[in-house]
């Protein structure tokens, strides 16, 4: 009687219970009628599960992700079920059994067949990391293995260490069941006594330590800095010990002897040190470079590249190209047989090795070397063999010009001339170094200066086209510019259709100390200009066999 006179409200206010909890346990359950979802019409079969579990659980594909194996099996044209399907380990078959190689555990990591974990090198088997470990506590975690990798302790179970606190209130908080004390303040440095941090550790599971938590959260064994510098260490010393022997056994008689307090260093700024204990046959390197420089020719001898390659390593285009190449020309740099800057070929040609003298060389129209009897019309090559050699005639009378240009186009274009206006033949004398000029080359064109004629140079008005000239004008003092001044510059510029110009990388134009107006007018543009562009008026210049005063 009394519980039908007091009302709901006032009955949960006497007994402290809520009317909603009440009201749940007077209400009568109703019974719902059983119903079972139909089956998709593309469910695997029993047979066709335990096909895709068996693949799944293959040595193949037992620690890749459900992605990775879809992936490769379609790269080989095989679709053995969709990512979900995958994704979901089609639960309706049989039990997994664990990977015979590895199985991963909650937390994190892997355990090899030895039972060692490669991330903190111990059996971490059956730990739940998750107790001691999560979003807002890892931060603890990763400065620790940031301290351990640093100092190359694996373990961090005692001595101490010092982290920062994060500005998040939520992660300081989470650490205090770690740390103890008070919250910290944020950005606040934490001295940790990792001896009590371990002990703390020790209550979830006897073999934690922090070493163990940290490599776990971060995912890779601590220590891997301090022990790579010492491997790299270690590999730098041997290293520098070969080489040193390697060249000690230089014989006397050899013209280049590296000295390695020297070379060394020289060798670390460039680089090459770096490359070269990084490469799986960097010490064979050493030996071979050793071997090389051994049999560069002595006594003003040469010997063609290829020759010298072949002998050193039975390959006769080992020196053509790769690690090997540059590493010699590098030493005979540091060495200081070699200057500094040069082309390959040039560098070769320093220390008596000719690369291919029969290739390359200059084009020549109307001035050929003495004895050689050329069509007027004739544009003929002089391989560096000749050039080498040759001997020019001397000029029929006074003021007689050679042209020395950069490009073929400017030879192509006058030979059409010469061949179209026959009374020309005798004016027109042009060498064309087909880009910047070896210094084989331009010790040539210096055996026409001396022989009495008049040089004029020229070539693109670009970075490559002024050291040319500049090559040029300092290897042959008699040497002048040929239509290479800034008002030449500028005219060049104004027959370029402006959707044609090239931009100049800034900062990069040399000196022109024929003309020093040039590169600023050059600088000031910005714009590169080609000798194309007054194709007509060097034709001029060929034809009349002068060039402008």
């Amino acid at each position: 009687m009394l519980a039908a006179q007091t009302s709901t409200r006032t009955a949960a206010r006497l007994t402290g219970i809520a009317r909603s909890t009440a009201h749940r346990r007077f209400r009568t359950p109703q019974a719902c009628a059983p119903t079972s979802r139909p089956a998709p019409a593309n469910r695997l079969s029993d047979a066709e599960r335990a096909h895709v579990l068996a693949v799944l659980d293959s040595d193949r594909f037992v620690d890749t992700t459900p992605t990775e194996a879809f992936a490769t099996l379609l790269d080989e044209g095989v679709y053995l079920a969709s990512i979900s399907t995958l994704s979901r380990r089609v639960p309706h078959a049989r039990p997994r059994a664990p990977p015979a190689a590895r199985r991963h555990r909650a937390g994190g990591g892997v355990t090899a067949l030895d039972g060692t974990c490669p991330w903190c090198g111990a059996n971490c088997d059956g730990i739940d990391f998750r107790t001691v470990r999560g979003p807002h506590i890892d931060w603890i975690w990763q400065q620790l293995a940031d301290i351990g990798d640093r100092r190359g302790y694996r373990d961090l179970a005692s001595g101490t260490a010092t982290v920062t606190a994060p500005s998040s209130r939520a992660e300081r908080a989470a650490a205090l069941g770690l740390l103890g004390g008070r919250s910290p303040r944020s950005g606040q440095k934490i001295r940790v006594n990792l001896a009590d941090l371990t002990a703390r550790l020790t209550a979830h599971h006897p073999r934690l330590t922090p070493g163990m938590v940290a490599a776990h959260v971060i995912e890779q064994s601590l220590g891997e800095r301090v022990r790579d510098k010492a491997r790299r260490h270690d590999a730098l010393a041997q290293l520098r010990q070969q080489a040193v022997e390697a060249f000690d056994r230089i014989p006397g008689p050899a013209p280049v002897h590296p000295d390695m307090a020297i070379v060394w260093p020289a060798l670390q700024r460039t680089g090459w040190i770096s490359r070269l204990i990084g490469m799986d046959d960097g010490r064979l390197l050493i030996d071979q470079a050793a071997a090389v420089i051994a049999a560069l020719p002595a006594g003003g001898e040469r010997v063609d590249r290829r020759r010298l390659a072949d002998g050193v390593t039975r390959f006769p285009h080992a020196l053509d190209t790769g690690p090997l190449p540059g590493l010699v020309l590098a030493i005979l740099t540091a060495a200081g047989a070699v200057q500094a800057g040069l082309p390959p070929r040039a560098a070769w040609a320093a220390v008596g090795v000719d690369c291919d003298d029969l290739t390359g060389g200059l084009l020549a129209l109307g001035i050929y070397p003495a004895g050689w009897s050329i069509p007027a019309d004739a544009v003929v090559t002089l391989p560096p063999r000749e050039l080498a050699r040759c001997a020019w005639p001397a000029p029929s009378g006074p003021g007689g010009c050679v042209f020395v240009t950069e490009n073929p186009s400017v030879v192509t274009a006058a030979a059409d001339r010469v061949a179209a206006a026959a009374e020309t033949a005798d004016a027109v004398r042009l060498l064309c170094t087909v880009g910047t000029p070896s210094a084989l080359e331009i010790a040539a064109i210096g055996r026409l200066a001396d022989a009495g004629w008049l040089i004029a140079a020229r070539a693109d008005f670009d970075q490559a086209g002024l050291q040319h000239v500049a090559a040029l004008l300092k290897g042959v003092p008699a040497a002048r510019p040929w239509r290479m001044g800034a008002a030449d510059y500028e005219a060049s510029l104004a027959t370029t259709p402006v959707d044609d110009r090239t931009r100049l990388r800034p900062g990069a134009l040399p000196a022109t100390s024929w003309d020093p107006a040039l590169r600023h007018a050059m600088e000031y543009c910005g714009l590169a200009a080609y000798e194309e562009s007054l194709i007509e008026t060097l034709l001029v210049d060929l034809t009349n066999g002068s060039t402008p005063e």
